[in-house]
């Protein structure tokens, strides 16, 4: 029986009772007032069974809570420390680029200098080359010209 129940037959059971004249007093039929009170001696147990599982169902459901609060923050300390170690290794790789990129820069420069210097010697011997082949060829044609000059003398 729910003790809220009992305790509203023994309110009941107060209020039907006899006032004593000229004192705060009441007459209570003492047999019904021992048979709520046995009443509520059994479903008291029950009553206070029942809160102690619903404390235990609390206190069950707290720790579920508390356990999957704390997973839940250890899966996003764990994804933070992903994205860092993501942000991390963007930056050094972006870093690591920077730097193979100003190093083909001063190579491609480098390599253009050293392009531009072997055209140069490279021009400047055929340029010579091509001096010695005109010298040739015009000795060869005042020699030509020198023996055309000396028949015409005879």
């Amino acid at each position: 029986m729910d003790i809220l129940h009992l305790i509203d037959r023994l309110e009941e059971l107060f209020n039907e009772s006899r006032a004593i004249p000229f004192t705060h007093n009441v007459i209570v039929d003492e047999e019904k007032m021992l048979d709520l009170i046995d009443q509520m001696r059994v479903a008291i147990p029950d009553e206070v069974k029942k809160a102690q599982q619903v404390l235990t169902q609390r206190d069950r459901i707290l720790a579920q809570a508390q356990e999957e609060a704390n997973r839940t923050l250890a899966l996003a300390r764990e994804k933070v420390d992903q994205l860092t170690e993501r942000d991390s290794i963007a930056q050094s790789a972006q870093i690591r680029a920077e730097q193979i990129a100003a190093q083909a820069t001063l190579e491609a420069e480098q390599t253009r200098r050293d392009a531009d210097n072997y055209v140069i010697e490279t021009l400047t011997r055929l340029e010579m080359e091509l001096e010695r082949y005109l010298n040739q060829v015009r000795n060869g044609i005042m020699t030509l010209r020198e023996s055309q000059k000396e028949p015409e003398q005879t």
